[in-house]
């Protein structure tokens, strides 16, 4: 899951620097009121904040901004509760598993909705597709209950490898599903009469390219949450889910 505007070295070098600049306002405001300050508590907020609106200044993914809110008061609850340096390990081994690539540029894991997934099945029976395609398929929300409705092939594709076991434990026993541990963006899209993506405004644009270049005419790409730009939608579809879900509908 790609957004190819700025490469990892890029990206991590703006999360350092918000964060330092985030620090240095921070330092800078404890020392012309030291009143204000009485604990580091206040300080690592005031940090939180000011790193987070340096994140957005230096126009990094929306995802970016919780990270540098949350990054300094977490650091110092976990130093509060006088945890096992192992658990630090841990935690970090299982992010990276889990948002694998996210620091390179790369959109972060989105589950869809048991709704979502029928609403992808119905459509997909309406077209009759023989290949269906998820994008970024998580740990397999909608491929994997698509498998055991049709009698279609299905592949998964997902870069993350805790996600991407998940979903290749939950395919096991699925004979026309496939879990692709692989970028979507050496997904060959040809093959596939309908396509699904539930993935981040940022790399829309991109993808439509891709879509359009690769589906062949009269197949369908279906986008959850986040529509194409500078494309009419053939039908948007409306989802009874907590997130009020919209599908929306291209055909190729």
């Amino acid at each position: 899951m790609k957004i190819a505007e700025a490469p990892g070295w890029v990206t991590l070098f703006k999360a350092f620097a918000a964060q330092a600049m985030g620090l240095a306002f921070a330092i800078t405001l404890a020392w012309m009121s030291p009143a204000l300050f009485h604990g580091a508590w206040r300080l690592a907020v005031v940090q939180g904040v000011a790193a987070a609106l340096w994140s957005s200044a230096f126009r990094q993914p929306y995802w970016w901004m919780p990270i540098h809110l949350l990054f300094l008061p977490m650091a110092i609850a976990m130093l509060a509760l006088q945890l096992s340096p192992g658990l630090y390990l841990l935690i970090a081994l299982l992010l990276a598993l889990v948002f694998w690539g996210t620091v390179k540029g790369d959109v972060p894991l989105f589950l869809s909705s048991t709704a979502v997934a029928d609403a992808v099945a119905a459509i997909v029976e309406r077209e009759n597709a023989g290949m269906f395609a998820d994008l970024g398929a998580g740990i397999g929300s909608v491929a994997v209950p698509l498998a055991e409705r049709r009698a279609m092939a299905v592949d998964a594709w997902e870069c993350a490898p805790l996600p991407w076991l998940i979903t290749a434990w939950r395919c096991r026993r699925l004979p026309n599903a496939t879990a692709r541990r692989a970028s979507l963006w050496g997904c060959n899209l040809a093959y596939y009469e309908v396509v699904f993506a539930f993935l981040s405004p940022a790399v829309m644009a991109e993808l439509s390219g891709k879509v359009r270049r690769e589906m062949r005419p009269g197949s369908l790409f279906i986008s959850s949450s986040f529509p194409i730009p500078d494309w009419e939608p053939e039908s948007i579809v409306g989802i009874e889910d907590r997130r009020k879900t919209k599908l929306f509908c291209y055909r190729v």
